[in-house]
């Protein structure tokens, strides 16, 4: 095979690569949507403690020491 060839296969496969690489983000996106996730929302630590405030419960600070 000439040099020439060589070159326009490897552009060809390269093109090729990147399209199905491209359909397989598209297609993994939307099968995440499809499926959503069964993981609980994130609540931050400093809205965790306004809740705990709210319902009355006395938040435990690890960061204090007991003298």
């Amino acid at each position: 095979m000439s040099r020439a060839l060589l070159f326009y296969d490897s552009i060809n496969m390269n093109r090729k690569k990147k399209v199905h690489a491209i359909f397989k983000k598209k297609l993994k996106k939307a099968k995440a949507r499809m499926n959503p996730s069964s993981k609980p929302k994130y609540i931050s630590k400093a809205d965790r403690a306004k809740l705990d405030i709210e319902q009355g419960i006395t938040p435990a600070h690890s960061d204090e020491r007991d003298a």
